[in-house]
C-alpha cells in the first residue's frame, strides 16, 4: 500500500513536466546566464545534458543572477526593480536636499528626483509646485524617513489632476 502511494504521488508530482514535455517546450536550457552564452552554440541545447552543463556553469560563477539583475549576460531586465532602486537610493543620499527643495517648490535635486520617477519635463512645474503645496504631509517633522517621503510622494501625485494620468516609475 505505502508504495503504491509512493508512485501515485511521484506520477503526480511528474504530471506538470511530462505535460509540458509533450506540449513540445519551446525553451532551450536554462535562460539566460553565462552557461547559456558558453553552450549556445551546441546543436543540442534542449539535450538533458547540455542544460545540466548551462545550469551548472550559471550556478558556479552566479552569472545568472548578476545578468538578470543588471540585464546583461544575455539577461533582459525591464529595469522596474533597478529604476525603483535608483530612486530610493537618491532619495536617501539626497534627503535633506530634497526636503528643503520641496518647501521651496523648485531645484536641482526636485528636478533629478523628478526626472528619476518619470515625470516629464513639460509636466515637472507641476511636480514641483504639487510638492511645495503638499510639504507638510510629505515630510513631517522629526519622523520622516526617505522611505516614507517616497511613499507620502506617490499617493501625492496619484491624488494629483495632472500627475496622476501620467505613467511614471512607481
Amino acid at each position: 500500500m505505502k508504495t503504491r502511494v509512493m508512485f501515485m504521488a511521484f506520477a503526480f508530482a511528474c504530471l506538470p513536466v511530462t505535460s509540458a514535455l509533450a506540449a513540445g517546450n519551446p525553451d532551450t536550457g536554462p535562460g539566460c546566464g553565462l552557461g547559456k552564452m558558453v553552450w549556445e552554440g551546441s546543436n543540442s541545447q534542449k539535450h538533458i545534458l547540455q542544460q545540466v552543463l548551462q545550469s551548472t556553469t550559471n550556478g558556479t560563477f552566479g552569472s545568472q543572477t548578476f545578468g538578470i539583475s543588471t540585464g546583461t549576460s544575455g539577461c533582459t531586465n525591464d529595469g522596474v526593480i533597478v529604476q525603483s532602486e535608483k530612486v530610493n537610493v537618491f532619495a536617501q543620499s539626497n534627503f535633506d536636499t530634497l526636503a528643503q527643495e520641496m518647501a521651496q517648490g523648485h531645484g536641482e535635486h526636485l528636478a533629478s528626483l523628478a526626472t528619476l520617477l518619470g515625470v516629464p519635463a513639460d509636466h515637472q512645474p507641476a511636480f514641483f509646485a504639487m510638492t511645495q503645496d503638499k510639504y507638510t504631509t510629505l515630510i513631517k517633522s522629526g519622523e520622516t524617513t526617505p522611505v516614507a517621503m517616497l511613499a507620502a510622494l506617490h499617493t501625492a501625485m496619484a491624488g494629483h489632476p495632472v500627475l496622476a494620468k501620467l505613467n511614471i516609475n512607481q
